[in-house]
């Protein structure tokens, strides 16, 4: 017999309908633990069936941080008015916020990583291996075993979530997708931060007044 308060406490865990949680309570015997996973790998599977729809709704949200020293602005985007207005929808894109306001992120995904970038962040990954003396034949898994840290630390959704770094931000993205009914996508971002760049303008301006001199 599955009691009705441990149905209500997985409902608020994982934000599924009742008759989902009372279903995952009764094919893991009661298992909370293992109510949760079933309740996330069938949150997993609704999410990868929406992924392509039109997400043409959403939300510009801003955050703040520091007392103005960190600012962050972004754009998230769902398939209705209806659910860019709903709290849990609100809530996850200002946690997305303080996520990128705290863990600096550069690009959404590492589908965003230029060949470019990659290239160059590999070459230095290699010559820092061979510089430490490394066998030419696991230099390759050393590069590639850093590239997946550099995408872990720099893509948002591959990032550790700040307030409960067992997740990552696609597990928070993927539960909305499951909970919501509908596709979500994070479109961009912007991070700025108070003075970043001034000191290199300065050091700048400092070396051209310096050559000013000299020519005179």
């Amino acid at each position: 017999m599955i009691k009705a308060a441990v149905v209500k406490e997985l409902r608020e865990k994982t934000g599924a309908g009742m008759m989902d949680c009372k279903k995952a309570l009764v094919e893991s015997d009661g298992d909370f633990d293992k109510a949760v996973t079933l309740l996330r790998e069938k949150g997993l599977s609704a999410a990868a069936k929406k992924t392509g729809r039109v997400t043409a709704e959403g939300l510009v949200d801003s955050y703040i941080h520091m007392g103005g020293k960190i600012g962050v602005l972004i754009e998230v985007n769902c398939e209705s008015d209806f659910v860019a207005k709903n709290k849990d929808f609100k809530d996850f894109v200002r946690n997305l916020c303080m996520q990128i306001a705290a863990a600096n992120p550069l690009y959404i995904s590492r589908e965003e990583v230029s060949q470019e970038d990659m290239q160059k962040e590999s070459e230095i990954y290699r010559n820092q291996a061979l510089r430490e003396g490394k066998p030419e034949k696991i230099v390759d898994k050393i590069v590639e075993g850093k590239l997946e840290k550099y995408y872990q630390e720099t893509c948002l959704l591959e990032q550790q979530y700040i307030r409960d770094t067992d997740r990552k931000i696609i597990d928070l993205l993927n539960d909305q997708v499951a909970k919501l009914g509908e596709n979500i996508s994070i479109r961009r971002f912007s991070r700025y931060v108070m003075g970043e760049g001034l000191e290199k303008r300065e050091d700048n301006l400092a070396a051209e007044v310096e050559a000013m001199t000299k020519k005179e």
